[in-house]
């Protein structure tokens, strides 16, 4: 590490484009993820939020709320089922929000009206104003989002293409369902908005989209078979049926691979080219008797003193870069996610000085002595 320090403090302009290098792959790949999770979370932030274990689809829907239609007296059923805690319906349906009276195309915000029984273990914790209760079946709690659009505690504001008004009585945070603020309400008052065309709830009693399941070691093909013509996932394999879901988190993903894969490339030429650059230092320092050992260590020293600075650096421009961005670009970053990709640059950093290391024991002392610069 001593002869690490030393060379480092020694060329400190050579080192220090590597490291701008480094802190600029270190600071993209932040930025992607952060990205990413905020596209994931806008996506299915109420999926991920539900305090709920599995969930119930209509056979053949593949996991969708909008291709699965249920009746709620199998809410009633799957609450008798072995280590089933709670079962509560749940439904979803797009629509247009009009503020106030007006049709005015900068006046519609897209919503998200979500389905669920007041009081049940799928109804969020409010930030402001009150619950929702069947007493005021018009009444619904919004997320905090739709206050950037001008809306506030007790307006009211009209479904676009109906004739059905609904009134705030709530606001939450973080609840959000494709891409659009969820609004919640009670289940009556979401099946005379989803199903106000005459037989679009195929003549099924009490529809609901699913059933939501609280409990541990649930036997989804028991679940199956004892209720015919449904499918049990659990609540991570229902946010990924969500459409576009998979494949918005498989582009992002991939985006990434092909950064770290290309990352680890740049550095490794990086150390490889400094290592053929310090041959005849090398061949000096064996032939007065350091080992290939002591060498390597001094290698992988300063690699890793270089990229943990470059990760540090990286790390605060993406939380500064996330300070200034404007509220409505969906970045979102986990200190979980932060660590796992600080600890992948890392680990590719390291073994980009494998190669490097590799030349290191293969050098001759008396032929690098013997080379003419």
């Amino acid at each position: 590490m001593f002869l690490a320090i030393k060379e480092l403090m020694h060329s400190k302009l050579k080192f220090l484009m590597i490291i701008i290098i480094f802190v600029l792959i270190a600071w993209l790949v932040f930025i992607l993820s952060g990205l990413g999770n905020g596209l994931s979370n806008l996506a299915a932030a109420t999926f991920k939020n539900m305090k709920a274990d599995y969930v119930i689809f209509e056979e053949g829907s593949q996991s969708s709320m909008s291709k699965s239609l249920l009746s709620a007296q199998r809410v009633t059923e799957a609450e008798k089922l072995p280590n089933v805690e709670a079962a509560a319906p749940m439904g979803s349906t797009m629509a247009t929000a009009m503020k106030g009276k007006s049709s005015k195309n900068e006046d519609k915000v897209d919503v998200a009206i979500l389905g669920i029984n007041p009081g049940s273990f799928l109804e969020p914790n409010i930030v402001e104003g009150q619950r929702l209760s069947s007493d005021n079946p018009t009444g619904v709690v919004v997320n905090m989002t739709l206050k950037d659009e001008g809306f506030k505690l007790g307006d009211t504001f009209q479904l676009d293409g109906t004739t059905e008004s609904l009134t705030i009585v709530g606001f939450v945070e973080n609840e959000t369902y494709n891409h659009v603020a969820s609004v919640f309400t009670p289940m009556d008052q979401w099946r005379k908005i989803a199903f106000a065309a005459p037989g679009s709830d195929k003549g099924i009693a009490e529809p609901v989209n699913a059933i939501m399941l609280q409990g541990e070691n649930i036997d989804s093909a028991e679940m199956n078979n004892k209720l015919s013509g449904t499918d049990t996932v659990t609540r991570s394999g229902a946010v990924q049926g969500m459409p576009g879901y998979k494949e918005e988190n498989g582009t992002i993903l991939m985006m990434l691979a092909f950064l770290l894969a290309i990352s680890a490339f740049v550095l490794g030429v990086f150390f490889y080219v400094i290592t053929m650059q310090k041959t005849n230092q090398f061949g000096i320092m064996k032939a007065i008797g350091a080992s290939n050992r002591f060498l390597s260590k001094a290698i992988v020293s300063q690699v890793f003193v270089l990229s943990l600075t470059s990760i540090i650096v990286g790390i605060l421009l993406t939380y500064g870069t996330a300070a200034i961005m404007p509220k409505g670009m969906p970045f979102k970053l986990e200190t979980n996610l932060v660590v796992t990709y600080s600890i992948v640059l890392l680990v590719i950093a390291m073994l980009s000085s494998i190669v490097s290391v590799r030349k290191i024991t293969k050098i001759d002392p008396l032929k690098a002595l013997g080379r003419v610069e």
